[in-house]
């Protein structure tokens, strides 16, 4: 009886992971420089034979990455739209951040005139003398929104006479004469009345010097701590609300209402000393209401930075 051979049993090859990626086969190094040429005769292209490239993936994988891609654009699309509505509404449009009225005027966004090549600002350290090279009328403050412009006042140039009309009778001749012997430059000003009937009036005298400009402003107040009544009003009295801060770092601000009992319209008015130049801001109203506070300190602060 033949005997079997029992050959010992091999190992039991793994089940093939259905996860696991395809296996690719290594790549051959490339032939020689020489070797490496295109039927065209062009030379860097490898030639002969190579390997088959890998099996794609199934397109159940490619489907869902396509989904998935789709999404995200969406959703970005989505995001980037809602920021360019929000930033492109204006702030009172947007829910949440409207802001009620407060009583400001709707003046136009300023900014301040060109200068002559090489002219400094009148506060720059190079320009000790404090001297406004920019055109005088192009510093005036703008009419507000809804203004009605004074066809006198219009941003040209007036004359002292009709700077002086701004004060007393019994004041306007000395002023007249004193403007002439203060070596005044010109005078720009600017007028408009709202549609609730408050009335602006704004001057800029520029002088031929500081010196002039600040001596002017002193005569204007003399002895007394209050300056010459303007027409129209009683005796001025200091603005308790004025907050006092704000302005250019250099510029001196005066400001004044008038205290009831007023007459028949009531009077504010405040003056600026900026370098050569010095400012008179006047509002008045008529009737029991008076003028409003906030579009007057408005008006004050704007006009002020233009001159700073």
């Amino acid at each position: 009886m033949t005997e079997k051979t029992v050959e010992p049993a091999g190992e039991v090859a793994a089940a093939p992971d259905p996860f696991a990626p395809p296996a690719v086969p290594p790549v051959p190094p490339l032939p020689p420089r020489a070797a490496r040429e295109t039927a065209t005769g062009e030379p860097g292209a490898p030639v002969g034979p190579w390997p088959p490239a890998p099996p794609r993936p199934p397109r159940r994988v490619l489907r869902a990455v396509a989904r998935w891609t789709v999404a995200v654009l969406v959703l970005g699309g989505l995001g980037a739209g809602t920021a360019v509505g929000i930033t492109s509404m204006e702030r009172t449009d947007v829910p949440g951040l409207a802001t009620e009225d407060d009583g400001r005027w709707d003046y136009p966004r300023l900014s301040l005139p060109a200068l002559p090549a090489g002219a400094p600002r009148p506060f720059a350290d190079s320009n000790e003398a404090e001297v406004h090279h920019a055109d005088l009328r192009r510093l005036l403050l703008p009419a507000p929104a809804g203004a009605t412009v004074d066809e006198e006042l219009d941003g040209g140039w007036v004359t002292g006479a009709r700077y002086a009309t701004e004060y007393g009778k019994s004041e306007r001749a000395d002023l007249t004469q004193r403007l002439d012997d203060s070596a005044l430059r010109h005078i720009a000003a600017r007028g408009w009345t709202m549609p609730d009937g408050t009335s602006s009036r704004i001057y800029l005298l520029r002088f031929n010097s500081v010196a002039y400009a600040t001596a002017f402003q002193d005569e204007l107040f003399g002895l007394e701590s209050f300056p010459t009544a303007l027409a129209g009003a009683t005796e001025p009295a200091s603005d308790d609300d004025w907050p006092g801060t704000g302005g250019p770092e250099y510029t001196t601000t005066r400001v004044y209402t008038e205290a009831k009992p007023y007459g028949a319209e009531q009077v504010r008015h405040a003056y600026v000393l900026a370098g050569d130049t010095v400012a008179l801001i006047v509002q008045s109203r008529k009737g029991a209401a008076g003028t409003e506070t906030v579009p007057f300190h408005q008006t004050v602060v704007l006009q002020n930075q233009l001159l700073g």
